[in-house]
This record gives C-alpha cells, structure tokens and sequence, in this order.
C-alpha cells in the first residue's frame, strides 16, 4: 500500500466575523511554518488541525483520513496522533518533570501505539536529564516549555504542532530554547507544523512557509523561495532577508574560516564551522548587500559574488529606496538573495533585470547548525 507523504488540509468557513478559507499542503517531513500578522488564522488552522476546532473541510495525513465532511467523517480529538505544544506549557503541577513527561506516553502505550520515540532519546535531545525529579514550579519559562515538547513527543506522535511556543519567553530565553528546537528539526523524523509571527524564529527553524493574510493562503513554498519572491511582502519588510541552505566545503585554519557551499556560489563565515560536508543555514539580510560593477582586487568585505539582477521594484510609494532580487552565478539553479538600494545607486549602476554585477555582502549570519547561535562575519 502507498502512502501519501502529505499533509492535505482544506478548510472553508465562518468564526463569529471572521471568514477562512485555506488550502494546505506540507510534507510528512521537516518544518513547515504558518506566518502572518495577528489575526491572520494561524491557530485556528492548527486547531483543526488538531481537531479542537471544527471548520467545514477535509484533513488527510500521510494518507489517513481524519476529517472528509462528504463523508461524514470527523476523527475527534483523543483519537489523532497529534502531540500539541502551546503558548503556555501548562504541565501538571502536582507531577514531576518525569512524570509529566511519561503522561502522554502511557496513554499513548494503552491506545496501541507503536513506541518510535524513548523516553532517554527525548531527555538527551532536549537537555533535561536534571530536571527529572524537579517540581514545574521549580523550573524556569524555557525548561517548562522544553519539558512541554518532551510531553508531547512522548505521546507518540505522527504530527507535531506548536503554536506559538516561543512568544512568552524573553529574547534572551528563547536564544537558549532555539537550539533545542534546532536538534529537533535535525534529529527527528517527525513532520512539524509551526506557527509563529516572528520570522526570525521562522528563518532558524522553517523548510516550508505558508503565508497567511486575513484567513486566506498568499503563498504556499519553501522558505528560500518565498522570501525571494518580489510580489510577496517578504521582500518589502523591514528586516527582509533570505535563508540559504549549504555545506561546509573547506576550513581555514590559519585565518579560521570557513567556506560554506551554496546553489550558484560559496560563502565564507567567520570560525571554524566543520565538519566538511555538514549542513549548514545561513542568513543575509537586504540591508547587507550591495553592489558593484566590476569586481574589486582588494577589500575587507571577504564575500563578493557574480550575480545576475533578476527584479526591481520600489520599497515604497515614493520609490526612494528599491529592492532587488538577484541570483548567484549565471546558472539558473543559483540560490537568490535580496538587497535594498537607493533608487540614485540602483539608477546610476543601471541595475536592471537581466544585468550581471557583483554582490558584495557585508555581513553573513549563521543561524543554524554550527553553534545553534547567530555568529556574523
């Protein structure tokens, strides 16, 4: 029998006032993130997800049916696979950390489950060995929701959805979780629906975005691709960026650097990043890049490509400042990257599609896979 490697969901309907209505589609594997402002439908979906929210529409996984309304089917929530991870970790306070861990797993061991996910495979992955015999009153807000992900995985899963997790913790605590969620994307075979509007969380964590606008779908795609694409307001905000997948390809250990392997080009990140051949992500910001016509013999800034100028378009009515979209190398399998220019600079370089110049890109951040910590060149 094949099975589907999907996650297939439509839903269709009305909440008090509000209206949604979405398509959805996410691979049995990696993290696919829901991103939009505030009121956008990003939980509502992963309610239905979940089956805590009833939408009229259809929901599959990996093949399995768990909602068909043509049917008349409707898998309630106790019976989906689901491991479900809030704002607020809300464990047990009368249980301990391990016994708060092991709830989910024991009603998941009496349902039949098959058990893919141990309990020592989760305390190592997430740190949480001393925490074992510790009262929830007793832990801080980033070892309360690292249990809360612990519980959740132990309960057996064949999804994983998290909404928000990070948004009640301070930047300095959820520096110290992301990497945790990092080893989690890295070690686990388990698909992840993550919603957040903060899409620096999104750019350490995301393969796939779904781009959510007043209960409706604007884009459905790999990250990379999405926030590259000139008609989605990616490009336009503030702290536009793309995300670029590599490995690392040399080490310099005279210099400490090392060479990362990107789709068109290689990009050199401060310190010893190893080993060759690992994955790694890596961060450029708009505001990071320029450009320049011919390629310079002598310069501190360690990173200037060959790019070919694909689009340009205004940041804004008065088209002071425009944003460019161009790809590294003349292949056309190259990664994309973004930059913010003055309109005076983009005029006087003639910077227009279908030009070739060089990308000069001041500053790289690694974001995943070395240190679980951003480190910029």
């Amino acid at each position: 029998m094949n099975v589907d490697p999907v996650i297939a969901a439509r839903f269709a309907g009305t909440l008090g006032a509000f209206d949604i209505d979405v398509t959805i589609n996410a691979p049995m594997q990696g993290v696919t993130a829901l991103f939009g402002p505030s009121g956008c439908g990003k939980t509502t979906i992963l309610r239905c997800i979940a089956g805590l929210q009833r939408l009229p529409g259809t929901l599959s996984v990996g093949g399995e049916v768990w909602q068909d309304e043509a049917l008349g089917l409707f898998r309630p929530p106790h019976e989906r696979p689901v491991g479900y991870v809030f704002q607020e970790a809300s464990l047990f306070a009368h249980l301990s950390v391990r016994a708060n861990l092991l709830f989910g797993h024991a009603r998941a061991m009496k349902a039949g489950a098959r058990e893919v996910i141990r309990l020592d495979d989760v305390v190592e992955l997430l740190g949480i060995g001393h925490l074992l015999d510790r009262a929830p009153g007793n832990l801080s807000g980033g070892e309360r929701q690292r249990v809360a992900v612990g519980r959740a995985l132990l309960s057996q899963p064949r999804l994983l959805l998290m909404d928000e997790p990070l948004s009640a913790l301070d930047r300095i605590t959820k520096d110290e979780i992301l990497p945790y969620f990092e080893a989690l994307h890295e070690n686990l075979s388990i698909p992840v629906i993550y919603v957040s509007h903060d899409i620096t969380e999104i750019e350490r964590l995301a393969d796939r975005l779904v781009l959510l606008e007043r209960g409706r779908v604007l884009a459905n795609g790999l990250l990379s691709d999405l926030e590259a694409d000139p008609a989605l307001p990616l490009v336009h905000a503030p702290e536009a960026a793309v995300i670029l997948e590599g490995t690392v390809a040399t080490i310099d250990e005279a210099y400490g650097l090392t060479t990362v392997s990107v789709a068109g080009g290689a990009v050199v990140v401060p310190g010893r990043r190893g080993p060759v051949g690992a994955a790694r992500r890596l961060r450029i910001g708009a505001s990071d890049v320029s450009f320049i016509r011919e390629q310079p013999t002598a310069t501190t800034i360690l990173n200037c490509l060959p790019v070919e100028i694909l689009s340009v378009t205004p940041q804004d009515g008065a088209a002071i400042q425009m944003n460019i979209v161009a790809r590294l190398s003349n292949d056309k399998s190259g990664a994309r990257i973004v930059a913010r220019v003055t309109r005076k600079s983009q005029e006087v370089l003639g910077l227009a599609p279908g030009v070739r110049v060089f990308a000069q890109i001041k500053s790289v951040a690694l974001i995943a896979g070395a240190t679980g910590r951003p480190d910029r060149s």
